[in-house]
């Protein structure tokens, strides 16, 4: 795989540890003791879908999981030859996109499923099986399965009106989700058990049933479902009190000073004036900003590792650069900072690591946002740099 390095006229990068994101699937296929359905959607939760994806085929997943139907065509036209779980209930104007794309959608509606399979007739079990034009095969979908999350899938009670056509186009998995799989409150169990019940609703059981996270193995290790679902925790983000296993880091974000200078007391740093010197102090400024994915809740709040030391943010946030009090750093423009992940000492090398480091979800508590909202916040106007892992 090739790979990309910053040089100095890089302003600032987003660099991912492809060795730590397949060190975590690994993890996680050990512990469950089921394949893979690694959940690329969101771009990869903003660190690239199609380099993910080729990083994580060492893993030999089951498939993969998406939120679109672009998302998945994105993969297939990348060489991907994998199922492709579309989750997000697509409407049925996408299902020939979707369909020409070899995708296999989730469905929980009786239109949507009739619709899916090209059944135009209505269903009627009085007069025995229906009566089916022949049709070149379709792709498969798993059967969503709402336990709980209340945004999509069937509820227990729908399935009974669903019997008919589950007889007719059986299934070839069936999923639900778990709504807080990091507390320990035993709401996954109860998910679990309407899971179960739901099945026993079903005419047959599909071959492939799953409904775990990263979060929900790594407190109980062994699944006793068919596949497992990882998502943040491959990209890095732990998963609290009660987890057996933590990630490595694999998401780092890096930008340059491009401006350095002092101001005196009293005087003001960036808009809305919002950071007032006490007493004189030195400014370094970033490339970096909003619109890169940093957000402008940081401001103020945030911090930053620059020369084997933390300084904070200073000021707001801006769309194309942040701010730092640097008064107690040596340092000189063309230095890196690290906004996420570990610093890099500019004073013994720029790729040298330091022991310090500002964690996603530390940042992102910083933030008062979830992880999920931070990484999936990178704008693609950061270029992207990928390292280790094997090809």
């Amino acid at each position: 795989m090739t790979r990309q390095l910053p040089n100095d006229t890089t302003r600032a990068w987003v660099e991912i540890d492809l060795g730590a994101l397949q060190h975590n699937g690994a993890a996680l296929a050990r512990l469950s003791g089921v394949p893979l359905l690694p959940m690329i959607k969101a771009d990869a939760y903003g660190l690239g879908a199609v380099p993910v994806a080729r990083a994580l085929e060492q893993l030999q997943p089951w498939g993969y999981g998406v939120a679109t139907t672009e998302e998945g065509m994105e993969l297939r036209d990348a060489g991907i030859e994998r199922s492709i779980l579309v989750f997000t209930p697509l409407l049925v104007d996408d299902f020939g996109n979707a369909r020409e794309a070899r995708l296999t959608p989730v469905l929980s509606s009786r239109t949507a499923i009739l619709k899916w399979m090209g059944q135009r007739a209505v269903l009627n079990t009085a007069a025995g099986p229906p009566l089916r034009t022949p049709q070149p095969p379709l792709p498969q979908y798993h059967l969503g399965i709402d336990t709980g999350m209340s945004r999509a899938g069937a509820r227990c009670s729908d399935l009974p009106g669903l019997r008919d056509v589950l007889e007719s186009f059986p299934p070839e998995g069936a999923c639900t989700h778990f709504h807080s799989s990091e507390r320990n409150d035993g709401s996954s169990e109860e998910q679990e058990r309407r899971f179960e019940q739901a099945l026993e609703q079903l005419p047959a059981i599909p071959p492939l049933l799953h409904c775990e996270n990263g979060a929900a193995i790594v407190r109980r290790q062994r699944s006793r479902w068919s596949l497992v679902r990882p998502g943040i925790f491959l990209y890095g983000v732990g998963s609290g009190d009660g987890a057996s296993v933590e990630p490595r880091p694999v998401a780092s974000v890096h930008a340059r000073l491009v401006d350095l200078r002092f101001v005196e007391a009293g005087e003001t740093v960036s808009y809305d004036a919002t950071y007032h010197a006490v007493g004189r102090r030195r400014i370094a400024t970033l490339a970096i900003g909003y619109a890169d994915g940093y957000r402008r809740a940081l401001s103020n709040r945030g911090s930053a590792l620059l020369n084997g030391k933390r300084v904070p943010v200073a000021g707001l946030v801006t769309m194309d650069m942040t701010m730092l009090d640097v008064t107690d750093v040596p340092c000189e423009i063309g230095d890196i900072a690290t906004l996420i992940g570990t610093g890099r000492n500019a004073r013994k090398g720029a790729t040298e690591p330091e022991s310090d480091v500002l964690t996603v979800e530390a940042v992102a508590r910083e933030a008062d946002m979830s992880p999920y909202e931070l990484l999936t916040g990178l704008r693609t106007r950061l270029p992207r740099v990928y390292r280790g892992g094997e090809a």
